[in-house]
Parts: C-alpha cells; sequence; structure tokens
C-alpha cells in the first residue's frame, strides 16, 4: 500500500495532523521526513507523544526515506508522509518513492516568499518544485483541512 497522501506542512506534526489528517488518511504510519527534525532528539520525543492510538511514527531524514521505500519496508503499511517542504518530496520521486498525491497545508511566510493563500506562502524555488512534482503526474492541491474544498495547484501557480 505505502503512501497515501503527502503533506507539506511546516508545523509537521500538530493538531490538525494529528486530529483530522491521520484519521482521514486512514494511514496506519505517520512518517514526518525531514533532516533537521530526524537529527533532533527533543523534537522527535515531542512529536511522538502526540501519535494517534494505533498508529505508528517515523521521523526520519530524506535518504533513510528513500533507502526504506526502495527496499519495500513499507509496502505493507498505509503511510502519511509529512514534509515541511516541496524540495524534500521532489527528492523523493526522484529517488523512486511513488507519491499519489500531495496536499499543500502550511508553508509559513517569509523574506521573499508571495503570499498564495491563508497559510500558503511560497519563494521562486517552492513554487518550481510544487510546479515540478505536478509536471511528474502527481496531483497538487491545496487543503487546509480534511472539510475544505481542494483547489488544484493551477489556481494559484501557473
Amino acid at each position: 500500500m505505502s503512501v497515501v497522501l503527502a503533506r507539506i506542512d511546516q508545523r509537521l506534526i500538530h493538531g490538525i495532523v494529528v486530529t483530522q489528517w491521520a484519521g482521514f488518511t486512514k494511514a496506519k504510519r505517520l512518517m514526518v521526513v525531514d533532516d533537521h527534525v530526524s537529527r533532533d532528539d527533543t523534537q522527535k520525543s515531542v512529536m511522538k507523544m502526540s501519535k494517534p492510538a494505533g498508529t505508528n511514527m517515523s521521523i526520519i531524514d530524506t535518504d533513510t526515506a528513500i533507502t526504506n521505500f526502495n527496499a519495500g519496508k513499507y509496502d505493507d503499511h498505509s503511510v502519511f508522509l509529512i514534509v515541511s517542504e516541496p524540495e524534500t518530496l521532489l527528492k523523493l520521486v526522484e529517488g523512486g518513492v511513488k507519491i499519489p498525491k500531495v496536499n499543500v497545508g502550511i508553508i509559513f511566510d517569509g523574506e521573499g516568499k508571495t503570499t498564495l493563500k491563508k497559510m500558503v506562502s511560497v519563494n521562486k524555488k517552492e513554487s518550481d518544485d510544487l510546479k515540478h512534482l505536478a509536471e511528474k503526474g502527481i496531483p497538487v492541491t491545496f487543503h487546509f483541512v480534511p472539510g475544505d474544498a481542494e483547489e488544484p495547484l493551477g489556481t494559484y501557480i501557473k
């Protein structure tokens, strides 16, 4: 089964992900792929405390994720993949990880960024990475919570 949905959310594991998205995706494994957080034991411990009952959680770096997916480690899992930036998903896809759909949830505002909608601001690289994912045939949608209407990438990025 493997990845059921990939979400870009710079808060990674938080209330909306745990209480709404985890149930919506019916995933049995929440997987954070982040090269910085995977090396921070304190952040990992805090995130793992919020894990919903009946699910597993992995917090790993990009290279480990690629290796594990390609080795079939998660073939029998339904994985909800959470990353903080589009670049990580692009690296995973280019490394052979199959991602059926990308949900853009939260990308914080900052210097050099353009606000696309509430809770989503991107710089040129993030915009280009989202377009590259779409060019690879992966649907990219904006969808803050499961009850909201999905908006396709083309609504905000041409």
